[in-house]
């Protein structure tokens, strides 16, 4: 996609509840290219749900999130084209090579062009491109799941625990590509992990809203 347009996310009072419980209440941001926040709080506070409203596959109990591109409101059904999501809940599939994984994800995101090669090396996995995801470490899904996030170039980079698995190695690619989303894009990150806070210029505390 690149990263040259002009993107704003927006929230505005998002309320999140399960049955009457509150997850989280009136959370309002703006961020804009150049912008990257850890999204921090206890155990429970809903740091996940947050992310997963951002990424689409959530929907809030109240409140808007509005993305904008060039000052025009992206329709909530392509949203998905302008974000990439690392979660430790993704599926990946075993029965198939890290590279098949890869092209599958194109396949359903609709990407015109392959760039799996590029992402594998970005991510450390090129040499293991032919290797069936089961006998993947945990560690190697977890860079697999790096490199869908971001398979389509997203504008927006979303997070969840990244460095979760990872040996120093890995902890260094996210690193890496984390820096890269914060020069020119956008970079949310949900985590309580003091090294993966520190990735990010601002915070949103979940607890202190």
């Amino acid at each position: 996609m690149g990263g040259l347009t002009d993107i704003r996310l927006e929230a505005v009072n998002l309320t999140k509840k399960f049955d009457r419980k509150t997850i989280f209440e009136n959370v309002n941001f703006e961020l804009t290219k150049k912008s990257s926040v850890a999204i921090t709080g206890r155990n429970g506070s809903g740091k996940s749900t947050l992310i997963k409203i951002i990424a689409n596959l959530l929907t809030q109990s109240s409140g808007e999130l509005n993305l904008f591109s060039d000052g025009k409101k992206v329709k909530k059904e392509i949203v998905y084209r302008y974000i990439g999501f690392v979660s430790p809940y993704l599926n990946l599939y075993d029965e198939f090579t890290g590279a098949e994984n890869l092209k599958i994800a194109s396949a359903i995101r609709g990407i015109s062009g392959d760039n799996s090669d590029s992402v594998l090396k970005q991510v450390g996995l090129f040499e293991r491109r032919h290797d069936l995801l089961k006998i993947y470490s945990s560690g190697m899904k977890q860079r697999l799941k790096i490199a869908f996030s971001i398979l389509h170039d997203p504008y927006i980079l979303l997070l969840d625990e990244p460095t979760s698995n990872l040996d120093l190695e890995g902890v260094s690619v996210v690193d890496d590509i984390a820096g890269g989303y914060k020069k020119d894009r956008i970079l949310i990150i949900a985590t309580n992990d003091a090294h993966e806070k520190s990735l990010c210029d601002s915070e949103i505390n979940l607890n202190k809203i």
